[in-house]
């Protein structure tokens, strides 16, 4: 990049600008964008899920486990003394027909292994359907 100071004694100063760095930058972009492009729009195509706030039809069948900060597990109400009489009511409930659907309602400081004893103990009992209960988010 330069610029010309004069010539053969005119003394005039030649003020042009030099668009050879202006070119190079613009090829090196175009250069980049057309290696990453193709990166982008061959990515594999899958339909991922929507949020929707469907309200949930309560059914009398279903199990609510809840599961406090301390890690106790609660069936529907009652207190459960330890992972073995919970996992004994499951094995319980899961022949029931249609088997009930587990609705675990965790406290947000609840450890995440106190959640996975309950879904361990969901999936040795062979309960099918497992879900998770949570607070709405706030629309505006």
């Amino acid at each position: 990049m330069g610029m010309s100071v004069g010539g053969a004694g005119n003394g005039k100063v030649n003020s042009d600008i030099n668009t050879t760095p202006l070119v190079d930058v613009m090829l090196v972009l175009l250069i980049i964008f057309l290696i990453t492009i193709p990166v982008a729009v061959s990515a594999i195509k899958v339909h991922l899920p929507r949020d929707v706030n469907k309200p949930r039809v309560s059914n009398p069948h279903n199990i609510v486990v809840t599961v406090d900060r301390s890690g106790d597990i609660f069936w529907n109400d009652l207190r459960m003394p330890n992972v073995q009489v919970f996992l004994q009511r499951l094995d319980k409930a899961s022949v029931a027909n249609p088997q009930p659907e587990v609705q675990i309602r965790g406290d947000s400081a609840t450890e995440y292994g106190s959640i996975g004893r309950v879904l361990y103990a969901c999936q040795r009992a062979g309960i099918v359907k497992v879900s998770f209960l949570i607070q709405p988010p706030v629309r505006n």
